[in-house]
C-alpha cells in the first residue's frame, strides 16, 4: 500500500474528526451563499458524522455566518436531527391518536423493555436507538412503527422480538437489500409510504 492509497471503505478503521469536517467543508462550500442553505447542510452534516455533534454546528455556523443559536434552534426544532449518536437502526414508535387508542404505548413499553433503553436512547451495542413520533399517516394499519425505513404495521408487543431478529446484526446497507428481498415475497394489500411489514 502506498503512502497515498486511502483504506478501503469496508475497513472499521474511523474518520478523524479533522477528515469529518474536511467533508463537511466541501459541503459547505456547495451551500454558501445560497438562500434556504442551513437545512441541507445539517442534514448532510448529520449524515457525514451520523449525528450533530456541537463540534459540527460550531463549524456550520461560522462558516454560513449564521448565530450559533440560530443553527443550534433549527437543530433543536426538527426531531430528523440529533446531537447523540444514533444505533445502527432507528427505531420510531408512532404515538398519534390511532396508535395511542390501538396499543401503542404497550409496544413502546415492549420495545423499552426488549432493548432496555429509555426513549432517546441508543442501546449499549450501538445497534438501536429508540424514538416515537406522533404521525406516520397510516392510522388504519395502527399501531404502527418504523424501523429505519421499513413500515411495521398492526405491532403487537408479543411481535416485538421477531422484530428485532430482522435486522440483528445486519449491516445496514445489506439489511436494507435483504429487508426488501423479504419484503417482496410477504407483499402487503394495502399501501403505506416507506417499505412495510406487517408485524
Amino acid at each position: 500500500m502506498t503512502d497515498d492509497a486511502k483504506p478501503c471503505a469496508g475497513c472499521a478503521e474511523e474518520p478523524t474528526e479533522e477528515e469529518l469536517l474536511a467533508r463537511l467543508d466541501t459541503v459547505i462550500a456547495d451551500y454558501r451563499g445560497k438562500p434556504g442553505a442551513l437545512i441541507p447542510v445539517l442534514q448532510m452534516a448529520q449524515g457525514i458524522f451520523g449525528y450533530l455533534p456541537e463540534v459540527a454546528l460550531k463549524h456550520i455556523a461560522r462558516e454560513l455566518r449564521k448565530p450559533y443559536s440560530e443553527v443550534a434552534g433549527v437543530v433543536g426544532f426538527y426531531s430528523f436531527f440529533t446531537t447523540v449518536p444514533r444505533g445502527k437502526h432507528l427505531i420510531r414508535i408512532c404515538l398519534g391518536t390511532a396508535c395511542y387508542v390501538r396499543g401503542a404505548v404497550q409496544v413502546l413499553d415492549g420495545f423499552k423493555k426488549e432493548l432496555g433503553i429509555d426513549v432517546g436512547d441508543t442501546t449499549e451495542d450501538k445497534e438501536y436507538s429508540l424514538e416515537i413520533a406522533r404521525c406516520f399517516g397510516a392510522c388504519g394499519l395502527a399501531p404502527v412503527i418504523t424501523v429505519d425505513d421499513d413500515v411495521h404495521h398492526r405491532v403487537k408487543p408479543k411481535r416485538i422480538a421477531e422484530i428485532l431478529a430482522q435486522y440483528a446484526g445486519e449491516p445496514v446497507a445489506a439489511a436494507t437489500s435483504e429487508r426488501s428481498e423479504r419484503r417482496s415475497a410477504d407483499q402487503m394489500a394495502e399501501p403505506v409510504a416507506g417499505r412495510e411489514r406487517s408485524a
